[in-house]
């Protein structure tokens, strides 16, 4: 009698299962996606690093050595700079991660067989990719020291002199590679995706299992004033996490604030509000608190992974690299690092912002038909 009972019981949950389509769904498609996803975008050799040349030799040896660094893959150049500080700029802005500068006598040297020097500027913010471009450049150099030098010497009978091509390192940002200043505005990131989006979708599942939805929708409440209702008080927590973490971060990890707080505030409001919108949008798909929490996990997942908290864009697929472009904490992080960590001004993460208020019209307002469509239909009348 107890075996019948129990195998009924069982029937009875893989019967539910079944039904409900979407946890079935994620039971399927979120370890292969995920899986596909980890794959990916776990990668700490990072090549294909933007990078900025300022050719000051314009000899067939530095046309050499330039052409020994795009070989190794690990370097594209994108911009040919007329000026040091035209390099200084590409390395600062954030549109080139490496800064190649070849001096003007570096022909002369190596024909002369003396020591030619090479400097190599590095944004450091992002260990991963600094440690890569400086483990590529020292072996690029030691190899055209080879290179140049094993013929001409050992033909004479010499002995083989010390490295002559050299490349001196500089890097920028964050010289000592301390990895909690290049990980606190990722975690602060990560920290407001997590809480509001998984709060905001949960507190309007939650008050439609209780049935306190259908009596706020039978009011003459507007629906607009129904989600900034529910909107204000989390932007409120967001605020609290951003500056507790920026507090920790200074006072525990000596993180610096080189950028203006003023600015870095008013451009959390646009990813806090971002996040809310999804936090809306998943509401409107799912049948109880349950189902939040999952697709809030399964979604905010990939943010960890193609956002670029904590490894590089550069080292991902190109699809993945597209994907991550469509997620606001990868615009976050990356304007959070240009102002707190490079002090860089609004000149310099207008696009991302850009992007954040981009993703806030097309979410909100799609969450907004969304909840009307799901939920406004039990008010009287449907007239909201």
């Amino acid at each position: 009698m107890g075996f019948g009972r129990l195998r009924a019981l069982i029937v009875k949950e893989f019967i539910q299962v079944l039904r409900d389509r979407l946890t079935l769904a994620m039971l399927i498609f979120m370890p292969v996606a995920q899986l596909l996803i980890f794959g990916f975008a776990i990668n700490t050799d990072v090549k294909h690093l933007n990078t900025a040349i300022f050719d000051q030799s314009k000899s067939q040896e530095s046309r050499e050595i330039i052409q020994s660094f795009t070989a190794s893959n690990y370097f594209d150049i994108k911009l040919y700079a007329n000026s040091i500080k035209e390099v200084n700029r590409a390395v600062g802005s954030g549109a080139a991660k490496v800064g190649l500068i070849i001096p003007p006598d570096y022909a002369q040297r190596i024909k002369g067989g003396r020591v030619a020097s090479i400097q190599l500027i590095i944004d450091a913010t992002d260990n991963m990719s600094a440690s890569s471009a400086m483990a590529a450049a020292q072996t690029i150099g030691m190899l055209k020291s080879q290179e140049i030098l094993s013929d001409k010497f050992r033909r004479m009978g010499f002995e083989m002199p010390p490295q002559t091509v050299d490349i001196r390192i500089r890097p920028w940002y964050n010289p000592d590679f301390i990895t909690s200043w290049y990980l606190v505005p990722g975690i602060m990131g990560l920290l407001l995706t997590i809480t509001l989006i998984t709060m905001m979708a949960m507190a309007i599942v939650r008050e439609s299992e209780q049935g306190t939805l259908e009596q706020l929708l039978v009011t003459p409440m507007h629906t607009w004033e129904l989600l900034l209702s529910k909107i204000l008080p989390y932007i409120i927590v967001g605020y609290i996490q951003i500056i507790v973490s920026i507090t920790v971060g200074m006072g525990v990890f000596k993180m610096p604030f080189l950028g203006s707080k003023t600015l870095f505030f008013v451009l959390t409001f646009f990813y806090v509000v971002a996040n809310l919108s999804l936090g809306i949008m998943i509401s409107t798909f799912v049948q109880n608190q349950m189902q939040a929490l999952q697709l809030s996990i399964f979604l905010i997942l990939p943010s960890v992974l193609l956002s670029g908290f904590v490894f590089p864009t550069e080292a991902m697929p190109g699809i993945f690299r597209y994907l991550g472009e469509c997620l606001p904490i990868t615009y976050y992080i990356r304007l959070s690092r240009q102002i707190i960590l490079k002090g860089g001004g609004f000149e310099l993460v207008w696009k991302d912002t850009l992007a954040l208020c981009a993703y806030i019209a097309v979410m909100f307002s799609s969450s907004i038909v969304m909840f009307k469509k799901r939920f406004v239909p039990y008010s009287a009348g449907g007239k909201k």
